[in-house]
């Protein structure tokens, strides 16, 4: 059955369940809402098995689903990289490559493009520190390291650097799937207000959250504040509270096995955007050039 499989039918299936939504992956992949619908059922079909559960709200990976989204993210990736080797890759580079990056984009965002990176160029060593965003932007300006990986809505004069961003994250409500939240299919700022709030420190996470409450002229109702992305987890899962964070970081569990569910806000709150910072006028090694290029092509930017 493998062989019915199609790239295409693997690329509407990741994009549903990054979205959670079949709509929204027909609106990020430019195609009607039955091509998706047609392709994971194709799948289904094939696998034998349901990858999703339809909820009213949207759609969630089973199991299954989780483990196959893996295997079909691998797929899709290493289609990618092969479509990137032959303008970038040069088998006998060597040298280092220095990256500072920040706690959420190293934890939750390099790791697999640094294998993949590894896997196109050996024999290039990665000279990684962890920094928070302005020791990131200091090490950029001073030449200390190549190139930085942090949020950039977080950065001030965002002019004073080369920049790229490689992802866009849409911020959602992460909830217990009990919590009375969770019955709404898009709960405002205002219906989040009235319970309380599990607040993210990490990564100048209080600030870039009140900055956006602020604008709409509310505050959230923080019961706790916590720099553990797990404690975090186990607070939301256990109904103790809810928060919004980035689907870069979401994950539908907690370490104890409790649900987490997510929900699109109903106010427009902005998304977190992670990319690359450079000096503007550095001349970059030839390591640090293909690390460059190479993640701006990985993230498809």
């Amino acid at each position: 059955m493998a062989k019915d499989v199609t790239l295409r039918q693997l690329r509407y299936f990741v994009a549903a369940a990054q979205t959670g939504q079949f709509s929204m992956a027909a609106t990020d992949e430019h195609v009607s809402q039955s091509a998706i619908t047609n392709a994971v059922l194709a799948l289904e079909s094939a696998l034998g098995t349901r990858l999703f559960e339809r909820l009213p709200q949207g759609v969630e990976l089973t199991p299954d689903g989780q483990d196959f989204y893996h295997h079909a993210r691998h797929v899709l990736d290493s289609v990618r990289d092969a479509m990137h080797k032959p303008r970038f890759r040069s088998h006998d580079l060597r040298g280092t490559v220095r990256i500072a990056a920040s706690y959420v984009v190293l934890g939750y965002f390099l790791p697999e493009l640094f294998a993949r990176f590894r896997a196109s160029y050996p024999d290039v060593e990665i000279d990684l520190r962890d920094v928070d965003r302005p020791g990131i932007e200091a090490a950029v300006l001073n030449d200390d390291v190549d190139l930085g990986v942090t949020i950039l809505s977080n950065v001030e004069r965002l002019s004073r650097f080369g920049h790229q961003v490689l992802m866009r994250s849409r911020r959602q409500l992460w909830v217990a799937p009990t919590h009375p939240l969770a019955q709404l299919r898009t709960p405002s700022l205002k219906d989040i207000a009235q319970h309380p709030y599990i607040l993210l420190t990490v990564d100048e996470g209080e600030q870039s959250t009140l900055r956006y409450w602020a604008k709409k002229r509310m505050t959230p109702n923080i019961a706790f504040r916590t720099s553990s992305m797990e404690a975090l987890r186990g607070l939301v899962a256990y109904g103790f509270g809810v928060t919004v964070l980035s689907d870069m970081v979401f994950r539908p569990w907690s370490l104890e096995g409790k649900r987490i569910e997510a929900r699109p806000v109903l106010d427009t709150i902005p998304q977190m955007d992670a990319g690359m910072l450079w000096r503007k006028d550095a001349q970059m090694s030839a390591p640090a050039l293909a690390m460059q290029q190479f993640l701006i092509h990985a993230c498809g930017s």
